[in-house]
């Protein structure tokens, strides 16, 4: 009998209509979305052992994002937000590598390695954590951890030893058939520890690992992310929510959804900084204020697209308001709203822009003019005839003109409101050689417009009396 037909056999008792283990995927939907009455009648037809086997067939529970792609690959990433399942995915990857068709029988892995980023977090996540490998292995399967040589042993003599990132040297010498490295984006010592688990990734014929993380812009997880044998699968936080405390969602949305920081850790998206970016994630993410004070000025900028149809790039509208009281360098500056949209015509960008300004009650749309000339104002007046607006002209590059406006939020003169996430992206990867981004920074080009509006120009025209009686 092959190695798995047992395993089949037991699939197929607690549903005839599974004939492999992928037929499980969509068990639990099924289940979950059953009638009480029909779940009840579902569970009375399973034999003793199916019953007792059915809480550790993770195939039948999982989602799809925890479950391994097929194919030819020697590295799976899982990338997800916080609480998104990643930690379990991992733990029952190992199982399903080391258990064998019955309690003693061989699996594919002999050797596994289990990185994290410390040995405490090794035992305490991946070991023994809620999701970790011992909670989710049935009792017949159940390894033993041996403290003092920091290791697992299955009954079918497998063993998982464990590391920490931090002592890269330690994973000079064993040989592995199989790793699961945990929290990778966050190992202080990534890049030497990565490596040497590679070089002991050596044993079997066809070693493989899974890396559960949190993505962050290190170069070790864009590195792997590129490597053509990796393979990745993604969720956010709420592919997860129904086995997480609605408080904690409730209190996480409220506080950094719309975030760049929240796009990382909620939503699992690998934030990236451009190689000498004006700004910074950590920068932004410092800049975050949930109240604003009574503002002196608020305007709205405009950085209109160059045509008006399905195709063209899209209409930057960027709301902000300043604080101008007092000397210049005691002027604050807020970014309220980012109110882009997709210009599929001029009237659309517009009713938009002057939306804007009606619900932060601006005093004028500054919009740059390059393009589309007396075209802008004539577009804005259609909508509303008495618009207060401003053109702007660019007489320098985009780099050029955002140099000014970075350095007011290295000086911690610029504060943001949450919801800002798709804009602050965009700042992220202007350099002081331009816009390393695909397309145009539409919303960042109009961010620069606003500041440039409420800061920039007024404190240089604020300057010219004083050096003027000076002189």
């Amino acid at each position: 009998m092959p190695k798995n037909a047992k395993k089949h056999e037991a699939l197929r008792e607690i549903s005839p209509s599974i004939s492999t283990p992928h037929a499980l995927r969509s068990g639990a939907a099924w289940l979950a979305s059953a009638p009480p009455e029909t779940v009840e009648r579902y569970l009375e037809s399973l034999g003793e052992g199916a019953l007792l086997a059915l809480p550790y067939l993770f195939e039948f529970w999982a989602f799809e994002h925890q479950l391994p792609p097929d194919g030819d690959w020697r590295t799976w990433v899982i990338m997800g937000g916080r609480g998104a399942g990643k930690t379990r995915a991992g733990s029952e990857w190992v199982r399903a590598m080391v258990e064998g068709a019955m309690p003693l029988d061989a699996g594919r892995a002999r050797r596994v390695a289990l990185v994290g980023e410390t040995i405490d977090q090794v035992r305490e996540v991946m070991v023994f954590g809620d999701s970790g490998i011992l909670a989710c292995s049935p009792p017949d399967r159940r390894p033993a951890w041996q403290a003092t040589r920091r290791r697992l042993e299955w009954p079918n003599g497998a063993v998982a030893q464990a590391f920490s990132a931090h002592d890269p040297e330690s994973l000079r010498g064993p040989q592995f058939d199989a790793a699961w490295a945990d929290e990778l984006a966050k190992w202080k010592k990534a890049d030497e520890a990565w490596d040497m688990l590679q070089f002991a990734l050596r044993l079997g014929e066809s070693p493989r690992q899974v890396v559960t993380t949190t993505p962050r812009n290190v170069d070790v997880l864009k590195r792997l992310l590129d490597t053509p044998s990796t393979v990745v699968t993604r969720a956010a936080t709420d592919a997860n929510k129904a086995y997480l405390a609605r408080s904690f969602l409730e209190e996480v949305r409220a506080r950094y959804e719309g975030t760049r920081l929240g796009r990382q850790e909620l939503d699992g998206v690998l934030m990236e900084d451009a190689e000498g970016a004006l700004w910074t994630t950590a920068m932004l993410e410092g800049c975050r204020v949930d109240a604003v004070p009574n503002l002196d000025r608020v305007v709205v900028a405009v950085d209109p697209p160059v045509t008006g149809h399905a195709g063209s790039d899209e209409c930057g509208i960027v709301v902000a308001g300043a604080v101008t009281r007092g000397a210049p360098q005691e002027w604050r500056a807020y970014v309220l709203e980012d109110a882009s949209v997709a210009a599929s015509s001029p009237t659309t960008w517009a009713e938009a822009a002057i939306a804007a300004r009606d619900r932060h009650g601006a005093e004028r749309l500054v919009a740059e003019v390059n393009q589309g000339g007396d075209l802008i104002r004539e577009v804005l007046q259609q909508v509303d005839p008495l618009v207060p607006y401003r053109p702007v002209h660019a007489a320098r590059g985009k780099a050029a003109r955002a140099e000014p406006v970075a350095a007011l939020y290295e000086q911690g003169r610029v504060r943001h409101r949450t919801g800002l996430g798709i804009l602050e992206d965009q700042m992220c990867k202007m350099t002081a050689r331009g816009y390393e981004g695909r397309g145009s920074p539409d919303r960042a080009d109009a961010l620069v417009w606003a500041l440039h509006e409420l800061m920039v120009g007024p404190a240089a025209a604020w300057r010219r009396p004083q050096i003027r009686s000076l002189g």
